[in-house]
C-alpha cells in the first residue's frame, strides 16, 4: 500500500501517477519487487488523458468510467476519436472498497484530526493506523 500526504486544496486525479511509482510489492521468491498493479480502480475524476495515457504506457489495466463529456468529445471526432475506453461493470463495483478503508482509517483519532504538524510524522501515523487496520481481525 502507498500513501502519498498532500495539501487539503489539491486534487486527488493529478496524484494518481505518484501514487502509483511508490508502489513496490514484494515477490514471494524474492528477487526485484513489482511496481506494476495488475488492475486500478476510479471514478470519473480520474479519467484525465494524462492519467489514462500513464496507464497505456505502463501497461496497466484500468476500469475508470469515461465522462459524458469526454464521450461526446471522442464521438464528435468520429474515427479519429479513438476507440472507447474499456470498462468492467463489476470491477467498477468494488471502488468503493477504497473509500470505505480509508472511512474506517479515519477511526483513528491521530488520522481524523490530524494534529501532526509534520507531514512526515502525519505518513507515520496513517501507515500505524493501516497497519492496525490490516491485522485487525
Amino acid at each position: 500500500m502507498a500513501f502519498l500526504i498532500t495539501p487539503g486544496q489539491w486534487g486527488d486525479s493529478p496524484q494518481l501517477v505518484p501514487v502509483l511509482e511508490w508502489i513496490r510489492i514484494k515477490r514471494p521468491g524474492g528477487g526485484h519487487p513489482r511496481t506494476r498493479p495488475d488492475h486500478v480502480g476510479g471514478d470519473k475524476a480520474y479519467s484525465s488523458r494524462r492519467n489514462r495515457c500513464y496507464l497505456r504506457r505502463r501497461q496497466i489495466k484500468h476500469t475508470i468510467p469515461e465522462p459524458k463529456d469526454q464521450r461526446a468529445n471522442r464521438r464528435r471526432r468520429g474515427s479519429r476519436g479513438g476507440r472507447p475506453a474499456g470498462f468492467d461493470k463489476e470491477m467498477y463495483k468494488r471502488r468503493n472498497e477504497v473509500e470505505r478503508t480509508i472511512n474506517r482509517l479515519k477511526h483513528s483519532r491521530a488520522v481524523a484530526t490530524r494534529y501532526d504538524k509534520r507531514a512526515y510524522v502525519f505518513h507515520g501515523t496513517v501507515t500505524i493506523a493501516s497497519i492496525r487496520l490490516w491485522l485487525r481481525p
